[in-house]
Parts: C-alpha cells; structure tokens; sequence
C-alpha cells in the first residue's frame, strides 16, 4: 500500500497543473504540487497549514466558503475564469483560473477534504479582453468611417479633407484589423473565427491547428466540418445553435475522438464558442477559443484509478485503515478497522491496547519506538475482544516526521491473522502428530531388521517368524500412514479420479475388511438388502467402508460385533457401520471429518493422523453422496454414507 501512495504523489507532483488537497473542518493544505506553489509564490512550508493561514491574502474572497460548501454538500464546484488576488514576491497581483473544487470522501462515504484541479487561464482573460478591447476599437472606427461619408455627401467642398479623414480611417481599420489577427496569432490557445453565412474558417492561430491535428490548408478559408469531420456529429448542431441564440456555449473537459495527423487520438479539451456580432446585432461570426486539458484529466484519472485500486486491494484483503496523529492522539479509523476491534468509532489507542493480552500490552510500545529510528512499524498482537474469542492481529504503519525529527502521524493497517495463526499452530500440530506417527513403526521395523541380520547365519527358527511377522505389522502401518498422506495431496491437487462400474454392495462389503475378520477379534455382520447394485468406483467405496470399520475397532474396541448396513432410499442408497462402543461426544461429531481431527486428542489410546474420515468425506461426496456420523455417549456410534444407485441412461 505505500508503494501505491508513493506512485500517487509522483504522478500529482509531476503534473504541470496546479493540484492541491484541502482536509478537514479546519481547511488544512494536506497537499500542493510543485506547480500549486509556483502560482501560489509560496514554498512547502504552508503544507500542513490551514488554508487561509497559507494564504492570508486572500481573506475576503469567496475561496474558503466555497472550500467548505464543497465539504459540507459533498458536490463538486466549477468555475471558469475565476479571479484570485495572490501575493507573490511582496506585491498583490491579479491572476484568473479554471478550476474545480471535488469532494474527497472516505470508505465511508465521508466528505474528509477537497481536491482542486486549477489551469491558469491569466493569458487566456488578458488576450480576450484585448480582443474585446479591439473589437470595440473597429467599430468606432466604423462609426468614423460612417461619420466621414455623411460628410462626404453633405459638402463637396470639405471632399479633400473627407478623403484624407477617410484614408485615415482605413489605415486605422486596416491597423486594427492587423492587431487583431497579430493578437490570434500570438495567443497561447488555441483560436479560430468562423464564419456565420457559410461557416468558413476566416481565422485560426498554429495553436489550433496544433489541438486538431491538421494543415493550416485543411482549414484557413475552407468549411469547418470539411477540415474536422469528426467532430461534426456533436458539435455542429451545438454551433449552429449558438449561431441562433447568440449565446456562448462553454465546455469543460469535453471528451474529444480527433483526427490527429492521419491517427484517431482522444483528446480531452476546455473549449468556448463566443458569438460575435456585427453593428445591426447580428451575429456575423463565432469565435473558438480552446485549451489541450488532457494531460491534467488523465492525470485526474491516473490519480483516480491508484485510488480506487488501493481501496479494492484493501477491501478484498479485509484490511482494516487508520491515521494516528502523534499531537493529538486523534484515530481515525476505517470502516474495517472498527469492524475488527469492534469498539464502535472514536476509539483511542489506549482503549484498544486496555483490551490487548497481558503479555502483548507492551508490543504496541516498543513497536512505536523503534519507529523513530526506522520509520516502519510491524508487529502482531493477540486481542480479546469483550465477550469474544481471543483474535490474532498483524500492524503495518509508516510514521511521518516534521523537518525537526518529531512524528507528526503515522499512516497504517491493521490485519485479522487469526485464521492464519490456527492453521500455523495446525500444521505445527499435524508435523508433530506425524513424526510421532511414524516413529513408532519405524523403531520397530529397525529393531526387526536388526534381529534378522544378527540370525542371517544362525536363524532361531522359534524367533524367525515373530520378528517377520513384527516386520510386516510395521510395515503395513507405515504404508497406512503413507497412504493417507498420498490420498490428501491428490485430494488437494485434485488428481482423484473415479473408475466407475456397477458392483454389487453386499458382495464388496462381504470380501472387505479381511484383516479384521482374520484377526478374529471382531465379527462383521452383514444387514439390509443385499441385491442392491450401484454405479461408483469399488476400490473408493471399499477403501471408505474398511476405514469406517478401522475406526469402529480403534475406538470401540469392546464392541466384538460391528454391523454393516444397506438401506434402499429410493434413488440413493444408504450404507452403515455401526459399534457398540463408548461413544463420542456431542462436542466433537461437527469436526469428525475435518482435515486432522482426532476424536482422541491426547493420541494416547489410538494412533493415525486425522486424516481417514476427511479422505472418506472427499470420495463420498466425488460420487454425490453425503457422510454422517449418529452418536451419544455410551450408545455407541453409526457411521454411515450415501450413494447414486447409477446414473441415468440418456
């Protein structure tokens, strides 16, 4: 997340538009590019200052009211060619911008600040007002040229004078006219006059030929939809409105496809049509003035787009945000960070440190002072929530501090590990169960193989067979665990594949489990309807059905009679196993098929390592079936599953 941040502020500092972020009720400047400063006459010191504290000079001017309208409403301000009063090296100067004052809102939908997105449009206002100033300068002109001719018809004998008044006239017009064009020309927009009768291009600067793309011979003297087709569709019946109204059309941003030098490019342009109008009042012409705003809207974009990605990674994370302010001790939290300490907003740090384990209290301390050395904070800490289960939390921070070395804030997350560290502890469990596990049978394989070659030369034919038949018991154990553990990595892998057939149910049950029939502690007895036939993998269903017996002998090993039931359930068929035995507790059938879990914690009366009924659960419910357990205490246990009697013929 700090990477995203650092990207953030890179991209708001390089652009060449002023760009500057306001935060809370007292207007604090939060942030100012290098280009906001510059227009400002100020330096980085006025960052953290309250706006009008920054910018004493404009006290009076509408910029802190609107400032907070924005963040009292939530909706965004526009203004175009607004006037700002700076003080820049000592003397009070007038300047004019284009900007926007946009709600900064937070996960909650808060308005919290206020980012303003500024062009200095100064040149722009001075030229058109030049304009304007020369325009008027034409028709007074006119009016003399008028003047002239009355007299002109009136005496001959004033026509010498008239004629030098009037040769006069046209030099002036003529100088006007030639000032007004030097004045496009020179202006730095973009600039073209259209005509109104035939909508011909009569003037236009290299600054708008720049923003279109095209030829100065596409376009001077030519139709202006002939030169720009592209746009037409849109903004010809927006001209040719402004042709009948006599009212400018502004545009703000406006999203542009344009034909640039052969290739489609998008283009996002400030632009206004300004009517102009000859002696009579009708208007003779309309006047296009624009400004390339791209670079500064994909930057907006740029800005926006880090923004939202930064909140989807810490939302899909389940990332909980906060902000420490080191002088006030104010924490402010995200709608997460609440969710997990789940003491409501405006709690402190103190509070949530009182509800910290005794052993974890001081973490939070020596976190933050290691902090002024590395600037970095990280650490995990077990929280008690008040009537909840003990979680498990990870901070990760980065502190702020002033050009004197004192923090100022720090910027962090918090994360529920809770999950994580039980399936660390679990895995820690499962290693050590399976090291114990396999121990044992190991031990004693080795001392067999020992005794055998101690008898390779003189063989005791009354110990032989005792200790290969030790061997073998060992080995099959050490297989069975083996087998278990093979069985979960296709699981999670997903390699288990089903070979499917139809078998009869009676006769699987019937050759399974020879093992515990031959031993002879146990007798399996067989019950239900034994013509049942079923399509399902054989070998699968025979390994869930010996495992089920295994179990029933482990932990009901009193029980001599064990029952195997089958049981028709109309499409499905049920299959049992059933003990006598002590029974399991309520608390422990919802786990009984969970990855690891051992009815017998302590291991101390069963071995194996948690994994049978999880592998049975997983081939039970490949075929469509659901497993299940039916307990209590001292009522023994029945086990059982059920399975498709086939699959439908198409």
């Amino acid at each position: 997340m700090i990477l995203d941040k650092e990207i953030l502020a890179g991209l708001i500092e390089g652009s060449p538009y002023p760009i500057y972020l306001i935060l809370g009720e007292e207007l604090r400047v939060a942030l100012a590019n290098a280009a906001t400063l510059k227009a400002w006459g100020k330096d980085a010191s006025v960052i953290g200052k309250r706006f009008l504290e920054a910018l004493p000079e404009i006290d009076g001017q509408p910029f802190e009211a609107l400032l907070r309208q924005v963040m009292r409403t939530g909706e965004a301000y526009y203004a175009v060619n607004d006037r700002a009063d700076l003080m820049i090296d000592g003397q009070l100067k007038t300047f004019y911008y284009t900007f926007s004052y946009q709600p900064v809102k937070d996960a909650d939908h808060q308005v919290i600040g206020v980012v303003c997105y500024a062009t200095d449009v100064t040149q722009l206002v001075e030229s058109a007002s030049n304009i304007s100033r020369m325009g008027l300068e034409a028709v007074e002109n006119n009016e003399r040229l008028a003047a002239i001719n009355e007299a002109l018809a009136a005496s001959n004998e004033e026509l010498a004078t008239t004629n030098e008044e009037l040769t006069e006239s046209t030099r002036l017009l003529e100088l006007s006219e030639g000032r007004f064009r030097s004045l496009i020309q020179q202006a730095p927009f973009a600039i073209c006059v259209i005509r109104a009768n035939d909508l011909v291009v009569t003037e236009l600067n290299d600054r708008y030929l720049e923003l279109v793309g095209k030829e100065r011979t596409q376009l001077d003297g030519k139709p202006i939809w002939d030169g720009v087709p592209e746009a037409a569709e849109v903004y010809a019946p927006v001209m040719e409105k402004v042709f009948q109204s006599g009212e400018a059309f502004f545009a703000k941003e406006a999203e542009l496809t344009l034909i640039r030098n052969g290739l489609a490019e998008q283009v996002f342009v400030d632009f206004v049509y300004e009517p102009v109008s000859d002696l009579s009042g009708n208007v003779s012409a309309v006047m296009v003035v624009g400004i390339d705003v791209s670079e500064k809207v994909r930057t907006r974009h740029a800005v926006e787009e880090v923004e939202e990605r930064i909140r989807l990674a810490v939302e899909a994370a389940e990332i909980g945000t906060y902000d420490l302010n080191y002088k006030t001790g104010e924490l402010v939290g995200s709608a997460r960070f609440d969710e997990i300490f789940g003491l409501g907003n405006g709690v402190n740090r103190e509070t949530i440190i009182d509800h910290y384990h005794p052993d974890d209290v001081h973490l939070s301390v020596l976190a933050h002072e290691e902090a002024r050395k590395t600037g970095r904070i990280f650490y995990e800490a077990r929280y008690i929530p008040k009537g909840l289960p003990l979680k498990w939390l990870r901070f990760q921070a980065k502190v702020y501090f002033d050009a004197n070395g004192n923090r100022l804030r720090t910027l962090g997350t918090v994360m529920d590990i809770t999950v994580y560290k039980a399936l660390q502890q679990q895995k820690d469990d499962f290693i050590s169960i399976a090291s114990h596990e396999l121990k044992t049978p190991l031990t004693t394989l080795k001392a067999s193989l020992q005794l055998l070659v101690r008898m390779r030369e003189n063989p005791n034919t009354v110990l032989f067979p005792k200790v290969i038949d030790q061997a073998s018991r060992s080995m099959d154990k050490i297989t069975e665990l083996v087998d278990d553990l093979l069985n979960v990595s296709k699981i999670n892998q997903g390699h288990v594949g089903l070979k499917k057939n139809w078998f009869n149910l009676s006769d699987m049950l019937e050759k399974c489990c020879i093992h515990v029939r031959e031993s002879g502690s146990h007798e399996l007895i067989l019950e239900g309807d034994k013509s049942l036939m079923v399509y399902a993998d054989e070998h699968r269903i025979d390994q869930v059905v010996v495992n089920l017996v295994n179990n029933a002998v482990k932990y009901a090993p009193d029980s001599r009679e064990i029952f195997l039931g089958i049981k028709s359930l109309g499409e499905m068929v049920k299959v049992s196993v059933r003990d006598n035995g002590p029974g399991i507790p309520a608390d422990k059938l919802p786990h009984l098929f969970d990855r690891y879990f051992r009815a017998d914690e302590r291991g101390t009366q069963v071995s194996g390592l948690g994994l049978g009924l999880f592998i049975c659960a997983d081939i039970v419910q490949r075929h469509g079936g659901e497993i299940g357990v039916e307990s209590e205490p001292g009522q023994g246990s029945n086990f059982y599953f059920t399975l498709p009697l086939g699959e439908k013929e198409e």
